[in-house]
């Protein structure tokens, strides 16, 4: 359900800075340079706090369970009836 979440995010960050880069001057001086400085740097920690997300994220614990189990009857099969 979170990878979902950080795919939309992503997603959406892309679209944002597709419709916002070419409109924003970045070589302006003053505020509307800082600003657009400022933005898009704000949209690159974004990108890579969900990419980080999606790509860092724990494996669910419930899979390590079971393969715990499933070696623990393997062992009990092999153990020939002690």
């Amino acid at each position: 359900m979170n990878k979902n979440r950080y795919l939309l995010c992503l997603l959406l960050c892309g679209l944002l800075l597709y419709y916002a880069a070419p409109r924003m001057g970045v070589f302006n001086g003053g505020t509307e340079g800082i600003f657009a400085i400022s933005w898009l740097a704000l949209a690159l920690f974004v990108i890579a706090g969900n990419l980080t997300a999606l790509l860092f994220a724990p494996k669910k614990a419930a899979a390590s369970g079971k393969r715990v189990r499933k070696m623990a009857e393997r062992k009990r099969v092999r153990s020939f009836g002690r």
